[in-house]
């Protein structure tokens, strides 16, 4: 390895303990040679799905395909159930509404979005410069109700979603509390 990238054994060790580290590679098993034995190291089982290009093809197929067999009631039903699935695979945030409003935001920065925290009207609202569901949001835009109630679970107050669809890149948009889901008819 140290030969092919033109650096050091030392160096390549280096590299090879910080990634071990930092998680992102994991020590695969045990190689004998004339000297001595080797650490042969795989990528952590967590982010091998970063390798795949299949995903995004996939999803967009099957939302088609649900598109086709389903009524938009039977999916807005089908995509809140899923929200509320997620949710309760995560841990609910601790502190007050604007805390878990504040961990709520850095969940969708983490799935690959960016927003922020704003307030409108004394209420939290979570304001997006991009959607982590970008493509999906685009085959169909009912896709962020899972994330709304996604949010509403782990929040424990109603969401709204006021997300913004128009143009090449999706913004989300959630309100929270309970004038929020009044005014969303909710």
């Amino acid at each position: 390895m140290a030969n092919a990238l033109g650096i050091t054994d030392n160096a390549v060790r280096a590299q090879l303990a910080a990634l071990e580290r930092d998680g992102l590679v994991r020590q695969h098993g045990l190689r004998r040679g004339a000297g001595k034995p080797s650490f042969s190291y795989a990528l952590a089982p967590e982010f091998e799905p970063l390798l795949s290009s299949a995903y995004i093809p996939l999803l967009v197929r099957l939302l088609r395909a649900l598109n086709e067999r389903l009524s938009q009631a039977e999916i807005a039903q089908l995509l809140r159930s899923v929200g509320r699935r997620w949710a309760a695979e995560l841990r609910a945030p601790p502190g007050d509404v604007r805390a878990r409003t504040v961990a709520a935001s850095a969940l969708l920065n983490e799935l690959g979005g960016v927003t922020e925290v704003e307030e409108h009207e004394g209420r939290p609202v979570i304001r997006g410069y991009s959607c982590p569901l970008n493509l999906a949001v685009k085959e169909n835009p009912r896709m962020c109700l899972a994330l709304e109630t996604l949010l509403s679970e782990l929040i424990g107050k109603p969401v709204r979603e006021c997300c913004e669809r128009d143009g090449e890149k999706a913004r989300c948009c959630f309100e929270v509390g309970a004038e929020a889901a009044k005014r969303g008819g909710r």
